[in-house]
């Protein structure tokens, strides 16, 4: 139970008397309102986010296979919860279930299957067919291999029919290996959400921090749209709205704000507080600079109270210049 509410607990239970049956109720609602603080500290993720019946099935079915297919090595439970003909956007994984159970089922022997997830995601939500997981990982520090960082990677599933059919996250090619991945799947334009109202106001929120001053350049916009105590997950930007306002200041000139995107999101997902979106970047090939290949980055905010609070994206820290 939530330490602040024991006292007054405690205080209850010494009461007798005709006040019992008052004090039985009030000991109730406190004890319920211990199990929302301690899930709500669980599970900040789902508290802010806003999932119909349907939507948490859909979470779970993916944190399940994750869980016992990717985590545990089981892939031959893949059919269970991946279709044939799945298509896979990451570029060094052949797309098709076969191709995803070559990759993964290389990986060493199956373990025994836990009931959790070893490590669970930042943020992980259902929108429609949709289901969006986020991850907080620990690399090494690039200026000095004895430190290490946090950074986030994301991983974004269309499922169909029961099954997990489209997958995206942000891969960079690997040297000396062929070509995965596939074309998309699906039509982006077509790809909408029903949101409710004041989901649709984060999205406005988001928008003007995303393409009015990330793409036109506008940080004096920042004041109206972030908060004073925004929180940054780049590892290579400040965190704070004014330390992040100084940063951008010197590396975005303002231009005319239109209403198109200069680079416009392919997949746009709003789910409670939370605002994900997916671009498409066309990177050039380690192996052949004649070449290219695409890579999906995200970048996702938390807005509540009016303000932009936190932010992630698909940034690692940036090496240091050579000398």
């Amino acid at each position: 139970m939530c330490s602040m509410l024991r006292p007054h607990y405690h205080n209850l239970r010494a009461r007798s008397g005709p006040e019992s049956e008052l004090v039985m109720r009030i000991m109730m609602r406190l004890t319920a309102m211990s199990v929302v603080v301690l899930a709500l500290s669980v599970l900040p993720s789902v508290a802010q986010s806003n999932m119909n019946a349907q939507e948490q099935g859909n979470l779970k079915f993916v944190l399940d296979w994750w869980r016992e297919v990717i985590q545990s090595r089981h892939v031959e439970l893949a059919p269970k919860y991946q279709a044939e003909d799945y298509i896979q956007h990451n570029i060094n994984i052949q797309t098709g279930r076969a191709g995803f159970v070559e990759v993964f089922g290389s990986r060493g022997e199956p373990l025994p299957i836990a009931a959790e997830l070893t490590n669970k995601p930042t943020v992980a939500f259902g929108k429609g067919d949709y289901v969006l997981v986020v991850w907080e990982r620990e690399g090494k520090d690039p200026a000095d291999p004895t430190k290490t960082y946090k950074y986030n990677t994301y991983d974004l599933l269309r499922l169909q029919n029961g099954k997990v059919q489209e997958h995206w996250d942000y891969a960079l090619k690997t040297p000396k290996i062929p070509y995965g991945g596939a074309p998309d799947g699906v039509d982006y334009s077509k790809v909408t959400f029903k949101l409710s109202p004041q989901e649709q106001k984060n999205l406005e929120i988001a928008t003007v921090e995303f393409k009015d001053i990330l793409q036109y350049g506008h940080v004096e916009l920042a004041e109206k749209v972030m908060a004073p105590t925004y929180i940054q997950h780049n590892p290579n930007v400040p965190t704070g709205r004014a330390a992040f306002v100084e940063f951008f200041s010197k590396i975005r000139k303002p231009e005319p704000i239109k209403a198109e995107w200069k680079d416009a999101p392919e997949i746009t997902m709003v789910s409670g507080s939370y605002v994900f979106m997916m671009f498409k970047r066309i990177l050039m090939d380690p192996d052949d600079k004649t070449k290219t290949y695409p890579a999906y980055w995200f970048d996702m905010v938390r807005v509540d109270n009016g303000l932009v609070q936190e932010h992630w994206d698909s940034a690692v820290k940036t090496p240091p210049a050579p000398q």
